[in-house]
């Protein structure tokens, strides 16, 4: 039968790597009375089929590498294996396109419409069985590409092997290679529009990366963790998170310690001592900078090019399961930071991914980002949404995170983000709202909070944009709360300058009282604040003539300050003992320093301001709301005195916070208070267990019955020099609701 015979064009176009449907000329093919089997196999010597106790053997076509044979009156079975001849060696493989296709019509429906939440389970490397036969299932969306081939070291890096089929509703290309393994490097090689070949591709939703400087993706098994928290999950779900304690300790994973020779410490060994360490200073959450795969170390993870990959720096991907779920039986949340503002340029990642502007938008007004030098998403084009909220369902669902703190809110809702006149194009209506990127945040907002009940999502949103943390159907974007920038810029301004001219400044440290209940607000000294020239939290309090205890002591008062202060807390690694050094991603930090007693009471008062943070409801039940906040004096700029008291909204007992941001001690100082009575001093900075001079009012303070401050009672109390002090009631009588009127 002569007409079985593949057309001299498509061979032409297979041997070239140009052909868009390779499945339709390789493999077995009905021919008339028979079958027709054809392989490319460029270097081999023969191919034959083995069907069976047969062989069957190929015939080479001319001096192509492409093997094909006409089998009469043969139904050939599927799969069926290859026996392949080379260099005086043989290799038994399955042929892959004796398999049919892994992917259906829904998934091509749903990525099409936007509304495809778990495209990692159906996009990426997934080791399964198809068929009968164990493999791996390689599936991207790449609908510009005229060919797409999978290349690793299986098949020499060489796209003519392993062309991929084509789902010409959604533009996915998908393939199975039997018999792959787990732990095989692999990239994607396009063919753009034009037919020229593109950059060999990372996959957009690979699991996993070869160690920097290498780059490809590498097939990884997620699958199958055995979770323990049940029960962490489940109460999580009953949880309202502006009423509970909250205090985060922001933590850059590959820095906070290390191996002696710089090696990184993989996530095992992180978690046999960051789990302990966290749970001991009592804070709540741990939240780690990026640890999705980036290429670059300085840029600390906010550079993603593997969005789906848990970098590679840290070990196997479960690594992170195994980690997170020691941490919730410990009692310890953790929340990941996600980057879906922007992605880098490299060749390697989703830039011109298929030839196209296919993830960023075209318009480089709205698709490219000044100051990061890097691409910014389409948030209009349902793939590329359907991509990026995936991938957050992905984190709170397969590592079962408690949350993602969102990146650079800021930059994605304003179009005219950092760029001059001209250099961006308004709404329809002339605003600067980039609506397409409110609108995705907030849907994905909503999906998280049905899909993950009590999982947070946290804005780093630095503008006056009304309603970031409201809900969506109150015209909010969703988010349960956002990082107080003002509130870190403020008092941080405040607190850099010498207490003899603090009395200048005395609004810097007030003012976020007048907003603080606008948002569900997080109060961060993070990473930004600790790099880049601006030295440390320690590094930056005034010391007059080098006078190192006033650093110390100045910093314990603004630690107590923040604690005190309505809003949960965020405090990045280094700060909780008197980081000297600036920190920097290429070393651990300097826990040397703990071998002194003023970091150690550093790191001795953060544990206390957690205990009391954690313990007493006046503290944190009303962080978010304007009912557990009332000042005592917020004017005594002077004195450099700010006082005033927290409320739990339930009737429990109160808390008085008072601090003095100036070297002088106070003595008998006013204040007001909501009763008479001895009142306890919880807390005050300058105990010589933290290394103050040990000033302070003897453990206890009276207050009688004498109004000040719009208080009913009052009391004198002394107020240690750059201190800061808690007072609580011995023996608190809530009053009584008022009988309404007859």
């Amino acid at each position: 039968m002569a007409g079985w015979r593949a057309s001299d064009e498509d061979v032409a176009a297979l041997i070239g790597a140009r052909h868009g449907d390779p499945f339709a000329l390789l493999g077995p093919h009905p021919s008339g009375d028979g079958i027709v089997v054809r392989a490319l196999r460029p270097g081999a010597d023969g191919v034959d089929v083995l069907f069976e106790d047969e062989v069957l053997p190929l015939t080479r076509r001319g001096d192509t590498p492409l093997f094909e044979g006409f089998f009469p009156g043969r139904p050939f079975p599927s799969p069926y294996a290859l026996a392949i001849r080379e260099g005086g060696g043989r290799m038994v493989i399955l042929d892959p396109y004796a398999f049919g296709p892994t992917l259906g019509p829904l998934d091509d429906h749903l990525l099409l419409e936007g509304s495809h939440h778990r495209l990692p389970g159906r996009l990426g490397a997934h080791i399964i069985t198809h068929e009968g036969a164990k493999g791996v299932r390689f599936a991207v969306w790449a609908p510009h590409a005229t060919r797409v081939s999978v290349v690793g070291e299986f098949n020499r890096w060489d796209g003519r092997f392993h062309p991929m089929r084509r789902r010409v509703d959604s533009g996915i290309w998908e393939f199975f290679l039997p018999g792959l393994e787990e732990g095989q490097a692999y990239k994607y090689e396009l063919a753009g529009p034009d037919g020229a070949l593109l950059p060999l591709k990372a996959d957009p939703v690979g699991f996993a990366a070869e160690l920097r400087p290498a780059t490809a993706s590498v097939v990884a098994c997620i699958e199958g963790f055995g979770w323990t928290d049940e029960n962490w999950l489940e109460a999580r779900k009953k949880l309202d998170a502006r009423r509970e304690p909250m205090s985060i300790y922001e933590v850059h994973a590959p820095s906070w310690k290390r191996h002696p020779d710089g090696r990184f410490w993989d996530w095992d060994r992180l978690a046999l001592d960051l789990i302990p360490y966290v749970k001991d200073l009592g804070f709540t959450h741990i939240e780690f900078m990026p640890v999705m795969e980036h290429p670059f170390d300085a840029s600390w993870g906010y550079q993603p090019i593997g969005l789906h990959a848990v970098t590679s720096r840290l070990g196997h991907p479960l690594g992170l399961a195994r980690f997170i779920d020691a941490a919730h039986a410990a009692g310890i949340g953790v929340i990941l930071d996600w980057v879906p503002a922007h992605f880098p340029n490299d060749a390697h990642g989703l830039s011109h991914f298929d030839g196209s502007t296919l993830y960023e938008h075209p318009d480089p007004r709205r698709g490219y980002h000044p100051d990061w030098q890097t691409a910014i998403y389409d948030y209009g084009r349902k793939e590329v949404e359907a991509f990026l909220t995936s991938n957050a369902l992905f984190w709170l669902e397969q590592y079962h995170a408690d949350g993602l703190r969102v990146d650079a809110v800021s930059s994605m809702i304003h179009l005219d983000y950092s760029r001059g006149p001209g250099e961006w194009v308004p709404n329809e209506d002339g605003g600067n709202d980039n609506r397409d990127a409110v609108g995705f945040l907030r849907r994905t907002n909503m999906l998280l909070a049905t899909e993950c009940p009590g999982a947070l999502s946290i804005a780093e949103e630095a503008t006056d944009w009304v309603g970031v943390s409201a809900p969506v159907a109150k015209g909010g974007l969703g988010f349960s709360f956002k990082w107080n920038m003002g509130w870190m810029n403020d008092t941080l301004r405040y607190v850099e300058k010498d207490p003899l001219h603090r009395r200048w400044y005395h609004g810097l440290m007030n003012f976020g009282l007048v907003y603080a209940f606008n948002e569900n607000f997080i109060l961060p000294l993070s990473h930004d604040e600790v790099v880049h020239g601006k030295g440390t939290l320690l590094g930056r309090m005034p010391a007059p003539d080098g006078d190192d205890w006033r650093r110390f002591a100045n910093l314990r008062t603004y630690f107590a300050f923040m604690w005190g202060h309505p809003g949960k807390k965020l405090l990045f690694m280094g700060q909780e003992f008197g980081q000297w050094r600036e920190w920097s991603e290429e070393r651990e930090l300097d826990w040397w320093l703990l071998q002194y007693p003023s970091h150690q009471g550093v790191r001795d008062l953060i544990r206390e301001l957690n205990r009391l943070h954690r313990e007493v409801p006046a503290l944190h039940a009303r962080d978010t709301e304007a009912e557990g906040f009332t000042w005592i004096d917020a004017d005594d700029e002077q004195r450099s005195i700010f006082t005033w008291l927290r409320f739990d909204g339930e009737g429990g007992p109160p808390v008085a916070v008072l601090c003095n941001f100036t070297p002088v001690p106070r003595v008998a100082t006013l204040i007001g208070l909501p009763q008479a009575g001895m009142w306890r001093e919880v807390l005050n900075t300058d105990a010589k267990e933290y290394g103050g001079s040990g000033l302070g009012n003897l453990g206890r303070v009276k207050a009688v019955d004498e109004p000040a401050f719009n208080q009913p009672a009052s009391a004198k109390v002394l107020l240690p020099p750059l201190a800061t002090v808690y007072l609580m009631p011995e023996a608190w009588q809530p009053k009584k609701p008022t009988p309404p009127e007859e």
